[in-house]
């Protein structure tokens, strides 16, 4: 289990560690939002729930405007490494270990015989996948092989190159503006499930196909939002319909009667 941290975007809290166990996002009688193992006095908001299993986020019931990474989260939702989570206008980065490099080694295109994958999870790249058998140009260019739409991204921002069975992330003069599991990177060596985020908005994750260590989830298939706990309803008793008994005994009775009442009366 990695080291995770919570990161307040706009430094309101200094980073916080998240270790094993519940820790509480509350709104204090102050009216600033804050982690606390105690949620007495404060306004529960959400909860991080760390485990064996992972990084999961809890909202308190009645809670509504919890968002991971933009989307709304009603019940539960299962973090990684550079998800941001939204709460009473407040933004806290998940951040994660990342290998960042102050100088990038020498380009090499020797490839690897395991198939590695770079999958859209936000932003117009949203569900798509690109294949990194080859390095891959991040930038608004139209040559760009990922290309972010926005012009005052740059047209070379970054280059994604397989070294061995290593993916390097490298930096063609943007600066820190790449985030790396929730921390400013230039130059890094990526690791499958780390999430790479550039411009704020346009989420990646790093997979290889058939590696336990990532779960893998199909594009149709949002893994930010609502996985509530499996609840098995109770069996529902069988219902017996009893009236057509009734109604067989209320006629024999009648029937009982109106013999007696007529053989009486002879």
């Amino acid at each position: 289990m990695q080291n995770l941290l919570v990161h307040f975007t706009h430094r309101q809290h200094p980073d916080q560690p998240l270790r094993p166990g519940v820790q509480r996002i509350v709104r204090h009688a102050s009216g600033s939002v804050r982690l606390s193992s105690d949620a007495v006095g404060n306004l529960l908001l959400a909860q991080f729930c760390l485990d064996d299993r992972g990084l999961w986020l809890q909202v308190a019931n009645g809670i509504r405007g919890i968002h991971v990474n933009g989307r709304p989260v009603r019940r539960m939702a299962m973090l990684r490494a550079g998800d941001a989570v939204y709460a009473d206008g407040v933004e806290m980065v998940i951040q994660g270990e990342c290998e960042a490099l102050a100088q990038a080694p020498a380009r090499n295109d020797d490839g690897s015989d395991e198939q590695r994958l770079l999958r859209g999870l936000g932003g117009q790249h949203h569900g798509r996948s690109f294949t990194l058998d080859r390095p891959r140009l991040v930038g608004s260019s139209p040559e760009a092989d990922i290309v972010i739409d926005d012009p005052a991204f740059a047209a070379q921002h970054a280059r994604l190159e397989l070294h061995g069975d290593r993916v390097l992330l490298r930096d063609l003069g943007a600066g820190e503006s790449t985030r790396v599991n929730g921390v400013a990177v230039r130059h890094c060596w990526l690791q499958a499930g780390d999430q790479l985020v550039f411009d704020t908005q346009h989420r990646f994750v790093l997979e290889v196909p058939h590696d336990s260590r990532v779960r893998i989830v199909s594009e149709d298939e949002d893994d930010l939002l609502d996985l509530p706990t499996p609840v098995t309803a109770p069996a529902k008793p069988r219902r017996v319909r009893r009236w057509p008994w009734l109604l067989a005994s209320a006629l024999l009775l009648a029937a009982v009667i109106s013999g007696l009442l007529w053989f009486g009366a002879r």
